[in-house]
């Protein structure tokens, strides 16, 4: 049996049977078998490296300085210990009026920094840029910093050359090339300095109410058992000593959690991406059913012939599915190969967000797209091949065909069961798996029901245009309604897809921008003291600045509620687990800020003897706030409980100041405070006034943040770029579909056009009448993809961005001629032969 099974797929390949159904199969798999190597190659990267990604087997980051009694104890079980201070600050370089300064990420290193992992540094600042240099287990000599190659540039100056953190001058030693334990936080947006600790008090900028996080490394002196299980036990001990004192702003990272930022990033990728390429696989996969019926309906002959001439019923069941198998492995391995080179197409697009060597690849995203692969031929290919059972050996007389049986139909549930199980194995979540499911499904019920009407309506035109081509085609596309209807649901949905990640994104950038106001800020101003003020404010004000508002800063640590005592473990929701692990950003003033609003309560009136706070209306929800309620805050020492008496919402989009949590002004008089500030530089204004206002006040940090959200916009548009790579392979389904809706269709055209030429049309009419047809097909699914795509981007507008969307005319004329184009290259390709038959031996073979 196994060998005429080889003998029929050989057959059936060279008769061009099963090309097709291989074609779907390979498309399916290297959608998802691209985003499998990807992301498998990327989190084994990150699993290899957690060492390094912390700098340590174990990390104690908190926003004070390390209890000395937590490292007495490291050090009494035998553990080695380095320390990291990690702060923004200004960095200045030159003399007098051509000096420079620019925003850098200064870290502070001990002498044994770093635990795992090494630096990589260079003298050469082209070397260096390009990642060349060389490892070294030495940290910045006092007097001395190393710094990123980047700097130089923006700074104007070289290896050896001075500059100025604060109030201490140190000389350029080294370039960085290479910091394991960097992290992806804000403040690493802006180039590094790292200095030594010994350095670090000189500097003055590591004042009370600075945005200074400290960091405690500890590392076991080996790499076996007993060494990794101290640094375990430590982990214990030191978590005990922080939920029994209930201290606030610590928190321990292991080799078990690595960076659990980059985790979570990539978890989210990974299902996002992976639901992408599950969609190219969803269409391919009824592109596989419909090339898979066709087939069935081909053999149809003989499979009556094969029980003519003996073969039981699961006989000839075991042919077609050794046969099937046969293609269905071929094509996942095809599919794996093809998934295989475009993960290097990703690992292109994403480049600058991979910063380390990756591994190489494993057998497992081979192994899962090989089984995927299976799943798809089973789930819907099984259906059809199955009636294949069925046929009567009287067919070969009568050309009879049974209708389904019970069982053979009920297979088709299987498809619906391979579809479900394939999106809650991608997905790796039941809700979000379930709610990709209902979108795919319905939004293939809606654009049926539009593509059922759009027949209807074409229906009435028919008598109304006089010109037999056009009547051709509206009468073939009436004829075939369930066809026709598949036809346009596939491409629209393949090309919706591509739609919302081209001129619908477009759209949503476009009204991002604009819904930031032009005169929004674009520079913020931190570390301020309460002495400077007057005098920052009139320089500005020389500058050019009008409206400038001064805004008090205080950091606080939220520690009760309507008096019951809160920590991390007080909250199920993530967020308000971080904030009530965190400081809190106060601030204190008598008039409201202009960009808020009230939405509960009143504005307070700071009353002697009063403490009131509003409180911003989001994190009052995530926090579980409400008017009347008390906050209790430890700053700096100082209790200060304020009681809830408005809620405010923020205008984010703003760009402006914009603070949680405000207390009147009579409360906060004795708390330590700084000032922050926020302004729109003005024009010509830009290296000038930085640095006059860097060497006025060094303590200060300037952040310019268009420079960060370019940033931010760069990275965004690689990570779109990415899944419009992906979203190829979803156009590429949606084209095979059409094909095989076409091609299922193939020799009942081929009959209607030689029975019609027969009747007296031309071929030049039956062929206008084709791309009539397909021309009304494509337009059809491009109109429909164009709706789809502009509804989802008015709910992404309007619930995700908050922000006012307007229609663009550019996605639906996009949309039609994409799909006119898409449209007629496929029905070119699937009925180009139609018209080549003779009539005369049409009309014998029917």
């Amino acid at each position: 049996m196994f060998k005429q099974s080889l003998r029929m797929s050989a057959r059936d390949w060279r008769a061009g049977e099963l090309r097709f159904l291989l074609i779907a199969l390979v498309i399916a798999v290297a959608s998802l078998s691209a985003v499998g190597f990807f992301i498998d190659r990327m989190r084994a990267g990150l699993e290899r490296d957690a060492h390094q990604l912390l700098g340590a087997d174990l990390l104690v980051s908190a926003d004070d300085p390390v209890d000395p009694a937590w490292r007495a104890e490291a050090a009494r079980r035998g553990l080695l210990l380095a320390d990291t201070v990690t702060f923004p600050s200004m960095a200045q370089a030159g003399e007098g009026e051509q000096s420079q300064a620019t925003l850098a990420s200064v870290k502070a290193v001990s002498e044994l920094y770093p635990l795992r992992g090494r630096l990589k540094t260079g003298t050469d600042a082209r070397q260096a840029a390009a990642g060349f240099g060389a490892a070294t287990d030495d940290t910045p000599a006092p007097g001395t910093v190393w710094v990123d190659p980047n700097l130089l540039t923006t700074l104007k100056t070289g290896v050896g050359a001075t500059i100025v953190l604060g109030d201490k001058r140190f000389t350029i030693a080294r370039l960085i090339v290479a910091e394991p334990d960097r992290g992806a936080s804000f403040v690493n947006f802006a180039p590094r300095v790292m200095l030594s600790t010994r350095d670090l008090a000189a500097t003055g900028l590591s004042q009370d109410g600075a945005r200074v996080t400290h960091r405690l490394q500890v590392a076991a002196p080996g790499a076996g058992a007993a060494d990794l299980e101290a640094v375990a036990g430590y982990q214990r001990w030191l978590a005990a000593q922080i939920a029994g004192a209930g201290v606030k702003g610590v928190r321990i990272e292991s080799l078990a959690s690595g960076r659990p930022e980059m985790s979570a990033t990539l978890e989210r990728a990974d299902r996002f991406l992976s639901l992408v390429g599950l969609l190219s696989a969803m269409l391919a996969a009824v592109a596989v059913a419909m090339a898979a019926r066709r087939f069935m309906l081909r053999h149809l002959d003989a499979c009556a012939m094969l029980r003519c001439l003996g073969l039981t019923q699961n006989q000839v069941t075991m042919l077609y599915l050794t046969e099937f198998m046969l293609v269905g492995l071929a094509g996942s391995l095809a599919g794996v190969a093809l998934g295989f080179a475009g993960h290097y197409v990703l690992l292109e697009l994403l480049g600058k967000l991979v910063t380390t060597e990756l591994p190489p690849i494993t057998a497992m995203p081979a192994l899962h797209g090989v089984v995927t692969g299976m799943l798809l031929l089973v789930g819907f290919a099984l259906p059809p091949i199955l009636q294949l059972r069925n046929v009567p050996h009287n067919r070969v007389i009568r050309r009879e065909q049974a209708a389904p049986k019970p069982a053979a139909l009920a297979t088709y549930g299987l498809g619906l069961c391979v579809f479900v199980g394939l999106l809650l194995w991608q997905a790796g979540d039941a809700k979000l798996a379930l709610a990709t499911a209902a979108g795919f499904l319905g939004g293939f019920a809606l654009f049926a029901l539009a593509g059922f009407g759009a027949l209807a309506l074409l229906r009435r035109l028919r008598g109304a245009i006089d010109h037999q081509g056009w009547r051709f085609a509206l009468t073939s596309l009436q004829r075939r309604p369930g066809a026709t209807v598949v036809q346009v649901v596939s491409l629209a949905l393949g090309l919706m897809a591509l739609l919302l990640l081209t001129v619908v994104r477009g759209d949503l950038m476009a009204a991002w921008r604009n819904a930031t106001p032009p005169d929004a800020p674009d520079r913020f101003v931190i570390n301020l003291m309460p002495d400077q003020s007057a005098g920052f404010a009139a320089r500005l004000g020389q500058a050019g600045v009008r409206d400038l508002v001064l805004y008090p800063m205080i950091r606080g640590r939220l520690t009760a509620v309507n008096g019951g005592a809160i920590t991390a473990a007080t909250y199920k929701d993530e967020r308000a687990k971080r904030l009530a692990d965190r400081e809190f950003n106060l601030s204190t003033m008598l008039e409201m800020p202009e960009s808020n609003e009230i939405v509960a309560g009143k504005w307070f009136d700071d009353a002697p003897g009063t403490v009131e706070a509003s409180v911003e209306q989001g994190i009052a929800k995530t926090l579980g706030l409400g008017l009347g309620d008390t906050m209790r805050f430890d700053i700096a020492g100082q209790t200060v409980e304020a009681r809830v008496t408005s809620l405010r919402k923020l205008e984010w989009g703003s760009m402006r100041a914009n603070f949680f949590v405000i207390i009147n002004p009579r409360a906060m008089a004795a708390t330590p405070q700084t000032f922050m500030t926020a302004f729109k530089m003005p024009p010509g204004q830009g290296p000038e006034l930085t640095n006059s206002l860097t060497r006025a006040y060094p303590n200060l940090t300037l952040i310019d943040v268009s420079g960060i959200i370019k940033q931010l916009q760069d990275v965004l548009d690689q990570v779109v770029t990415a899944v419009e790579f992906l979203f190829l392979f979803t156009l590429a389904s949606g084209l095979l579909v059409l094909y095989a809706a076409l091609m299922g269709s193939q020799d009942e055209r081929t009959r209607e056009a030689g029975l019609l030429r027969a009747l007296g049309a031309t071929r030049r009419q039956l062929s206008q009448a084709q791309w009539i047809e397909f021309a009304l097909v494509g337009s059809l699914s491009g109109l429909l993809a164009a709706s789809g795509a502009a509804a989802l981007g008015w709910v992404l507008a309007t619930y995700q961005f908050k922000f006012p969307w307007t229609f663009s005319p550019a996605v639906w004329l996009a949309g039609m001629a994409v799909g006119v184009v898409c449209a007629l290259a496929g029905g070119w390709l699937g009925l180009r032969k139609v018209l080549s038959q003779p009539p005369l031996q049409t009309l014998r073979e029917a």
